[in-house]
């Protein structure tokens, strides 16, 4: 797989390829991504953080903002807390392979009189409305927004410019505040960033993954919790939007390049996939049922989350 594969497998969109593909080339160049911190890094999160390694992997030098700053403008509480759980976030992509990057405090570089001045000209030029919509995703009690939650984007853009990077990876959640950055940064005599941006997957329930609702699987969670978890999933006989498949997708395949089946004879015996197209069409066929499915996906979590679960129980 070359670069280019490399950066823009499993992703949803890159605007633009074209200024991807210029960029692959070049012997110096940055990419980021920022993460609220937050008390469970999960599956959710592995799919920027497997974006993050294809990108490092691909020769990017890579740089991770633990924004704790934007937690707290995000209501996700005291910045002593959010502070604590940025450190503890650090060594969880750590654990999950995310090493050889640069990891970056946001307050450590958000707090200083150019930053702010940054921020200040960017708000005379983008509308309260503007600002509020590209939260819409991203915001906590957006029904009833808070000052602070409007400054957030705009910190976003601002964090670009400051950690001079080239590229920004998000979910596809992250979208508008990422349009806002390539449409106003040039103001500020930066370029616009390239944006990749990967899918959100959905919960175990079938419905939005988010730790509130309880249905992800945590990088921490042991072998027997993670079997418990993946035989009550829901996995319908259909492709679309199914957890399970979307698990084997992002981050089995990624990580490990195949897929097992272990089966009796009369169920169709053993069976090994190299790619996923050939998994997706064989499930839709139903040569593979449900319940196989589910056991592969377990094992092969199983073994992504090894050391990472090792690390976090330690």
């Amino acid at each position: 797989m070359d670069d280019y594969e490399l950066a823009t497998r499993n992703t949803v969109e890159v605007i633009t390829d074209d200024e991807l593909q210029a960029l692959i080339p070049r012997q110096n160049k940055r990419v980021y991504a920022g993460y609220e911190p937050s008390g469970e890094i999960h599956l959710g999160h592995l799919v920027t953080i497997n974006k993050l390694m294809d990108l490092r992997d691909a020769g990017f030098h890579v740089v991770v903002l633990l924004a704790d700053l934007h937690a707290f403008l995000n209501r996700k509480g005291t910045m002593e807390e959010v502070r604590e759980l940025a450190d503890y976030n650090r060594r969880c992509f750590e654990a999950v392979g995310l090493t050889d990057v640069e990891f970056v405090l946001g307050s450590d570089v958000q707090l200083n009189a150019d930053y702010e001045l940054r921020v200040l000209e960017l708000s005379q030029q983008i509308t309260l409305n503007r600002a509020r919509r590209s939260m819409d995703e991203v915001g906590r009690q957006m029904e009833a927004p808070s000052v602070s939650q409007m400054i957030y984007p705009i910190m976003q853009m601002v964090d670009i410019a400051t950690l001079g990077v080239d590229a920004a990876v998000g979910g596809i959640d992250q979208r508008k505040i990422h349009m806002l950055a390539r449409e106003y940064l040039p103001s500020l005599g930066m370029p616009a960033p390239v944006c990749i941006h990967t899918p959100i997957l959905n919960g175990l329930d079938g419905t939005k993954m988010s730790s509130s609702a309880g249905n992800y699987i945590s990088i921490a969670d042991t072998e027997d919790v993670i079997r418990k978890k993946i035989k009550k999933a829901f996995c319908p006989p259909e492709r679309e939007n199914n957890p399970v498949l979307q698990l084997v997708q992002y981050h089995v395949f990624p990580r490990l390049g195949t897929l097992s089946l272990r089966r009796q004879e009369k169920f169709g015996g053993d069976r090994d996939f190299a790619a996923y197209e050939a998994l997706e069409q064989a499930y839709a066929a139903g040569e593979v049922h449900p319940v196989d499915l589910k056991n592969a996906a377990a094992e092969g979590l199983i073994e992504i989350l090894a050391d990472a679960c090792a690390y976090m129980n330690e």
